[in-house]
């Protein structure tokens, strides 16, 4: 007998995949359809559709921010210095607006916004003897000015 020489299978070649307009323009209606302004999009292979799966307006922010007008204005501590500030939920998608917070301070922040830069109000007080004060918490603020 003969001996046969066995050769291995050649390997299937694949088709690239071309991605034409007509299927990006679908493929962005489509998404266009669950988006909103301030979530995020996942596609989900058991429902065959894109699912909005969260948003970036946290659940303790105070006011809309008046810079990005996307997220929204909150009281953050910062790990490394454990010192507070007022800074954007947005943040990490380039929006750079904050302001320092009072320290030695007891404070509250509240959801109403100052009439002239629309940053939050807050409530402080350095002793349980002292009265509560209301002011702006953005410092640049003109409310926050002496008046004269």
């Amino acid at each position: 007998m003969q001996k046969q020489k066995l050769t291995p299978p050649k390997p299937k070649k694949l088709g690239k995949i071309r991605i034409s307009k007509s299927k990006v323009t679908d493929l962005q209606k489509e998404m266009r359809q669950y988006y909103d302004a301030n979530s995020f999009l996942s596609w989900s292979a058991k429902k065959k559709k894109y699912v909005i799966l969260g948003s970036y307006e946290p659940k303790d922010g105070l006011v809309q921010c008046p810079s990005c007008k996307l997220g929204k204005l909150m009281v953050i501590r910062s790990k490394k210095t454990r010192k507070r500030f007022m800074g954007c939920s947005n943040y990490y998608n380039g929006c750079k607006a904050s302001s320092p917070m009072l320290q030695k301070a007891m404070v509250h922040a509240t959801k109403s916004a100052c009439k002239e830069c629309f940053w939050p109000m807050i409530l402080y007080r350095y002793s349980r003897k002292q009265k509560w004060i209301k002011q702006c918490a953005n410092y640049i603020c003109p409310s926050r000015k002496p008046k004269d």
